[in-house]
């Protein structure tokens, strides 16, 4: 039988004073999460029409990225017994006992409420709405109910990281128009290459875990397949902003975002076929004896190509939101001196 930390077995004999430490409850937040929230839902403020004030704008990102942060705390309290039996996951502060769940808990609620009774005062109850969505879903929906039960969890449950850009848009106009839903599809598709990427190489924790991810509940073969036919969508979708309106008035992303949007997705394109055409995930990873953050990139030979993908992909969307958040930038900030 699993041992679980003392944190999670013992909750009811802890003190009642947390002694954990700040950047213990920092990462509860899940920085590197937050850092990619942060940078899509602020592309999607600059990319709105109009030229939204720098103070409101700010605040509104900031209530976004505090309201990401609340969901991956809650998602940890609720998920430390499962988070304990992954390599992956097993150093996070609930798993490894440093954060009781029940603070954990506690420390999501009251940071959801902050963020969009916030972000509702500062722009408008629609964002406010939408990031109070984004947190039901992913803490409610994704954890609780999808993620144990269907190998799609990443698919629907993938909705929540897709709507900081449509919060973002909503804050800057208190509208949500098609072409903030755009980028919400593009970061939609985007999450099942870049997640089951992960996976074919993580099986074994899944496994472990007893969550039923594409790889391990229709074979490694079925899980590239459909890594490729949705990279080929995703490609396909991150060139339309430079192509077409989408209702606007004129294209959302300019020469510059659809030189990145089509150089990118070549490049994203080959290394889904070179995964497809792989043997990666066949046969179990080896490297279950690595250190956590190691085997997270130091996987065998077979492997690469999901490791492969998986990297580029995070590259891939910083750089289509960065090109995307540069052209909009100067109409929006350097040339309007009453936004600041």
């Amino acid at each position: 039988m699993t041992q679980l930390p003392p944190a999670l077995a013992e909750d009811a004999a802890a003190p009642a004073l947390s002694t954990a430490r700040p950047e213990e409850w920092f990462q509860l937040l899940k920085p590197r999460v937050m850092s990619l929230v942060v940078f899509t839902a602020l592309t999607g403020l600059f990319a709105a029409p109009g030229d939204p004030r720098l103070f409101e704008g700010l605040i509104a990102v900031l209530c976004i990225a505090v309201g990401a942060g609340a969901a991956g705390a809650l998602n940890m309290a609720l998920e430390g017994e499962t988070d304990a039996l992954m390599r992956r996951t097993r150093g996070r502060p609930v798993a490894s006992g440093k954060v009781r769940s029940a603070d954990a808990l506690t420390f999501g609620v009251i940071l959801s409420l902050f963020s969009v009774t916030l972000l509702g005062m500062n722009s408008n109850w629609m964002a406010a709405g939408l990031l109070a969505l984004t947190i039901v879903y992913y803490a409610g929906l994704y954890t609780l109910v999808l993620k144990r039960r269907t190998p799609q969890n990443i698919v629907i449950g993938g909705a929540a990281g897709a709507f900081p850009p449509v919060i973002g848009w909503a804050a800057a106009t208190g509208d949500a128009p098609l072409q903030a839903w755009w980028l919400f599809l593009i970061i939609f598709l985007w999450t099942p290459p870049h997640s089951w990427a992960l996976a074919l190489y993580s099986t074994g924790d899944y496994a472990r875990a007893g969550i039923p991810m594409m790889p391990v509940a229709r074979g490694a073969q079925s899980t590239r397949l459909q890594i490729l036919l949705y990279s080929l969508a995703l490609v396909v979708a991150a060139v339309v902003p430079a192509l077409h309106p989408l209702g606007g008035t004129e294209p959302l992303g300019g020469t510059g975002y659809l030189a990145v949007s089509i150089g990118g997705g070549a490049l994203f394109l080959l290394l889904a076929v070179r995964l497809w055409r792989s043997r990666a995930g066949d046969a179990p990873d080896k490297a279950e004896a690595v250190g956590r953050e190691a085997a997270l990139y130091d996987v065998r030979a077979e492997a690469k190509p999901a490791r492969n993908l998986f990297a580029f992909s995070i590259l891939y969307l910083s750089a289509l939101f960065a090109a995307l958040l540069i052209e909009h930038l100067p109409a929006s900030v350097v040339e309007c001196p009453s936004c600041v």
